[in-house]
Parts: structure tokens; sequence; C-alpha cells
């Protein structure tokens, strides 16, 4: 039987799991001893071909910025971004590709390499970010056989190893990324309700608040800028996400500045800083009320609130979360830990569910009782243009299909017509979100559909979208007439996804890389 693994591939920073012999899911180290990895990578300018991943990357990035990259996360799907390196470009899929790579060969037992994996992603993430991180996994040599949310998979993990019950609300603070999520647990057995989150807003933003005061704090004694290079900037990065670790455990934090007009001694208060981060704290309470609005619930309406994320450690999440729901959250487990925790254990669920015959009788029975509902996190429609029966005159909007929220596998089926006598094609827009103004929602997909010439107008196109319990989306649209079928796949080059003939032939080249 071949390893069962989870990836938390996490903003600043990234953990493996494992599943033992019995379905207890366990954090495997990396080579440096370190139970999570940073999510740095480092592009070494004196070994050619060498990459160095985690703690040393990040080490390097003071002294070579530009030859670093953090936080790639948060550009995961975004073709316009690029990491330009001794001429050649690096997208956010391959960069994620060398940090789990990192991540398997430090976790692989001798003849026992790491190959099915079950990696997490925000919750909040559309289809083209989903499919650009398993892109990432299969670039790393990986087969990755599903995508769990991050709060679905931590709260698997609290489930398994803590007493939760009732209606429970999963606040998710990380690196980069906020999550809230809303589930009904019952011992093992989970539904999912709902989830809200912002793909920005996490550590990094906190750190660039300290960073802001840093900056202020200089300019009002010198009147001149902190920061006059790249390298100033990584440096007073570090130092702010320093400072903040310091002010979760002490209530004040002294440091020197060292500027071009001289050094200055600083100290910042906790009080200064929650100050600071106020707007940002906001943000996550008023998604909170989007989600309690979605799942129909009230403030006393949730039983437990569990804690995920290393940016849960600031004393200000605790003290706010504490007023709104009346009673403390809960931290019984390591916040950094649980997600990959979580999803090792939907790996096992994954497999016993698709191909039992890679599962041990003892993971068998490990899991036997967990049980997950998942829920489709984005609506999905299309763009057509019916006729107005004021005007007469067609309307373009968007036409959901799959409605958000609604309970894993599921699927919808739809007949639009053509519009004109001998039309020869059809524009595929597929969409993601709630709006029927196609202005407001994102464009996922595009394709041409071509039809038979010499037809009349008014001929059925049949629409049918999926949404199966691997996170995956499917998508055809059948020309009744005629038998021609177009199955959408989310590989639109614009958007940021890899066309699938090209993964095989960058994962070949990536591997002529040596990551450390």
């Amino acid at each position: 039987m071949g390893t069962i693994a989870g990836i938390d591939l996490g903003t600043t920073f990234s953990a493996l799991a494992r599943l033992n012999e019995i379905g207890r899911p366990q954090i495997v180290p990396n080579s440096e001893g370190e139970r999570i990895t940073p999510s740095a990578v480092y592009f070494d300018d004196e070994e050619a071909g060498a990459i160095r991943v985690g703690l040393e990357a990040l080490n390097c990035r003071q002294l070579n910025p530009e030859r670093t990259v953090r936080w790639v996360k948060r550009y995961m799907g975004d073709s316009n971004w690029k990491k330009s390196i001794d001429g050649r470009e690096w997208t956010p899929q391959e960069i994620s590709s060398l940090i789990l790579k990192k991540l398997c060969q430090d976790g692989a037992i001798e003849n026992d390499p790491i190959q099915d994996v079950v990696i997490s992603v925000p919750a909040h993430f559309d289809e083209v970010r989903r499919k650009a991180t398993m892109d990432a996994g299969t670039l790393a040599g990986l087969n990755v056989i599903g995508i769990v949310n991050e709060p679905v998979a931590a709260a698997l993990y609290y489930a398994t190893t803590q007493t939760v019950n009732g209606r429970v609300l999963v606040y998710d603070l990380g690196g980069g990324t906020f999550d809230v999520t809303i589930l009904d647990i019952d011992g093992r057995d989970m539904n999912i309700v709902c989830s809200q989150g912002d793909h920005a807003l996490g550590g990094v933003d906190f750190d660039r608040k300290l960073l802001e005061v840093f900056e202020q704090l200089y300019r009002e004694e010198y009147k001149t800028e902190l920061i006059q290079s790249e390298q100033d900037r990584a440096r007073y990065e570090d130092e702010a996400e320093d400072v903040k670790k310091t002010l979760s455990r002490r209530p004040t934090a002294r440091r020197i500045l060292y500027g071009p007009a001289g050094s200055l001694r600083i100290e910042i208060t906790r009080e200064q800083y929650e100050k600071a981060i106020e707007p940002l704290i906001s943000r996550t309470e008023i998604l909170i009320e989007v989600a309690l609005e979605e799942a129909k619930s009230k403030v006393g309406d949730i039983n437990q609130v569990l804690l995920v994320g290393g940016s849960t450690r600031m004393p200000v999440v605790h003290k706010r979360l504490t007023e709104k729901f009346g009673f403390a959250p809960e931290n019984a487990v390591n916040v950094d830990e649980c997600v990959a925790l979580g999803a090792a254990i939907h790996a096992g669920l994954t497999l016993l569910r698709d191909e039992p015959s890679k599962v041990s009788a003892g993971i068998t029975a490990g899991l036997r009782d967990v049980k997950l509902k998942d829920v489709c996190n984005h609506s999905y429609g299309t763009i057509c243009a019916p006729m107005d029966e004021e005007t007469g005159r067609p309307t373009i909007r968007n036409t959901i299909l799959l409605k958000k929220n609604t309970p894993l596998p599921c699927e919808a089926t739809q007949t639009f017509y053509t519009m004109a006598e001998g039309q020869t094609e059809l524009q595929i827009i597929v969409t993601q979100g709630e709006d029927e103004d196609p202005e407001f929602v994102n464009r996922i997909a595009t394709e041409i559909f071509e039809l038979p010439p010499d037809r009349p107008a008014n001929r059925p196109i049949r629409v049918r979208y999926s949404y199966d319990v691997n996170q995956r989306m499917h998508c055809t649209f059948l020309d009744e007439d005629s038998g021609r079928s177009l199955e959408v796949e989310f590989c639109v080059g614009e958007k940021g996804r890899m066309k699938p003939a090209n993964v095989e032939q960058t994962a070949e080249e990536l591997n002529t890389y040596k990551v450390q």
C-alpha cells in the first residue's frame, strides 16, 4: 500500500501529513526537522539549476530578494504574474510545484514515495485557482486525487480528535487568506453549510500594517524614507512579522530601525498594533455576518468556534470572537498543522470511496465512521441573451445553473436556443458569481462551439453542469440536432490555467532542477 498524504499549500508556510497504519494523520517533518516549511523559494545564483525551498530560501531573501519568491499562493491562477529569473519566466503553478516537491522529497520513506495526495485550498478559491493548484501538484510529479477546502480539512481534524458537536463556525485566518465556514457536526458526521472568504486578507496584510508604522515613525523623526531598496524592504517585512509575533505574546515590542539618516529606537505597544489592524479585523467580522446570513443563522445558533491558521494567535482575534459569540473559541489543536492533518484524512476518505484497493485494512477501520458532505462554494452559470418580454429585444444576462451551497455532488441541465438563422458558432462563456448582470461575475472559461451550417434560428443547445465530490467542475454543451458536443476544459490560458498538453512537458523540464 502506498503512502496516503495531505498537503497544506499555504501562503507563508506549508505542511505535509500522512496517515499511519491505523488511519491517524501525522505531520511529517522536513529535512531540517521542522514540522512546517516556509513557502519561500530561492533561485541559487552560485549553483546552476539549484533551487532552495523553505527556511534556507527565507534566509537568503534579505541578501538577494530579486531571486526569492514568497506569497506566491496569492497569484495562483493569475496569468499576468510571472517571476523572471535568468531569462526564464516562472508561473505561480511552477513555483508552487517546487514547494510541493520539497515537501514530498522530505516526506518520502525509502521505497515508499509520496504519490497520491489531497491538496488544500481556501474555500473561496474559484475553479481557475483550484485547477491551477492541481496543475502545481501534477508538475511536482504527484497524483492529485482531490482538493479540499482548508476550513473543511481543519474541521475534519477537529471532529476526529476533539469533542465537537452542533452548528460550528470555522474562523480560518492564515498567512495570506481568510475563510469562514459554517457546518453542522454530529460526532464524526459533518455537513458543510456555507463558506465566505477573502484571498487577500491574512498575516501578510497585518505585517504590512506594522511596516507602515515603522515607515511613519522613521519619517516623523528624520523626514526621509526608511526603505531605500528591495533589500531594505525584505529586511523590514521580516522585522514586521517578528514584531507581530512578539506582540501576540507580550504587550510591547522594542526594535531599532537602521535607515539612511541614522538609527531609531522604537517601542510599539499591542494597543498601537491593534488600532492599526482594526480595519482588517473588521473585514473578517463582516464576512462572518455574510456567512451567518447565508446559513440562515444567528450568532446565538453557533455552538462552537474553531480557530485555524497562525494569525489566530493574535489576542485581538480571541477577544473579538469571544465578545461576538459570548464564549471563547476553541484552540485545542495546533492551528498551523490542522489543515494538513485534515487533508490527510480527506485523502484517505477519497481513496476509500474511489480506489478502496489502495487503502489498508487498518486505515479503512480508522476512517470507517467519518462522513463528510461538502457544498458547491460558488454559483456557476453561462451568459445568454433571452428575449425581453416588454421590449421584444434580446437582453444579455448571466443565467445560473449550479447555485452556491448546493450539496455535492450536484448537476443541473438547461436548454438554450440559437439566436440567428444560419448561425455557425456559439461563444460559450462559463461564469462564477451570484449576479444576473454579466458585469458582476467572473468569466472563468471561454470557448467557441462550432455548429452545422444552414439551420434556422431557435435550435436547442442543452447545457449540463456538474460539480463532483472531488471539487471538480464539468461543463458540457450539446447541439441536440447534430449531436455535436463541447466539453469545456478549464485550461484557458488567459485565465492562468496551463494547457493540458503543456503540463507534462513542463514537468519534465522542472525535473532537471535540483530542489533542496
